[in-house]
């Protein structure tokens, strides 16, 4: 009697617990499409009735263009292209501006090399780079530089020329730099011979391009218009062609 009670006990539990996890399989096949269905507890209708109660609205697909299979996941590079677009803009702004510093800089540049081609005193070039030549009544006054500078420019000339062996005396240099520009370093002459040919004579000695060029001593500036590098440069022409600057007295 007690072992027959006690197997109609466990044939009822095992029923109950059977029973129950069909239950639950139920209620578990609906969540997925109806959150909302687990909160309803009426036990009337069965798994038929609860599935059509809590089926997913006919409007859903997930084929659609808004379900699940129709929307394309959003990537990392899908993002990091999104948050990167800016950047590229600005990087093409920087190059922009960038060529536009460089464009600017060439203009500079240009700039510069026409200030030192005009560095003479009234110079002024044509597009193509060649000096316009004005008649002679029209050169520009010279404005000499004080007796001080001179004499200090002329001092500094001779220790270069003593350290180079280069011959020459004060007044051979004063004397050849007063008739050649008048003490004014920055004379271009700008109407004869070497003016119509692009190669003015300039500076206190009035020396032509590539003659400071070929005559130029190192160690001196390689402006023409450097007072000590121009009378430096005129000494060793000097010397090459006359034998001194004291040797001359009148144009060389």
């Amino acid at each position: 009697m007690t072992a027959s009670t006690n197997g109609t006990r466990r044939a009822k539990t095992h029923t109950v617990a059977l029973a129950g996890i069909v239950t639950a399989g139920a209620a578990a096949l609906t969540l997925p499409f109806a959150p909302g269905a687990a909160a309803d507890s009426t036990p009337t209708g069965g798994v038929t009735e609860a599935a059509e109660r809590t089926a997913a609205p006919a409007t859903f697909s997930p084929n659609a263009p808004n379900g699940v299979i129709g929307k394309a996941p959003a990537s990392d590079g899908d993002e990091r292209a999104d948050r990167e677009e800016p950047g590229r803009e600005n990087g093409e702004d920087r190059e922009k501006k960038e060529a536009d510093r460089a464009e600017q800089g060439e203009d500079r540049d240009a700039s510069e090399n026409k200030d030192d081609k005009d560095k003479g005193r009234g110079a002024e070039y044509q597009a193509d780079g060649t000096l316009v030549t004005i008649p002679k009544h029209e050169q520009p006054k010279p404005k000499p530089a004080s007796d001080e500078d001179i004499d200090r420019w002329i001092d500094q000339a001779l220790e270069v020329m003593e350290e180079n062996g280069i011959p020459g005396s004060y007044e051979g240099i004063h004397s050849n730099l007063m008739r050649e520009s008048s003490g004014d370093p920055l004379t271009i002459n700008l109407w004869d011979t070497n003016a119509e040919k692009n190669i003015p004579s300039k500076g206190l000695l009035q020396v032509i391009d590539p003659t400071f060029e070929q005559y130029h001593v190192e160690g001196t500036s390689k402006d023409i218009y450097d007072p000590v590098a121009n009378i430096v440069a005129a000494c060793n022409y000097a010397a090459d062609r006359y034998g001194s600057m004291d040797n001359v007295d009148s144009a060389y």
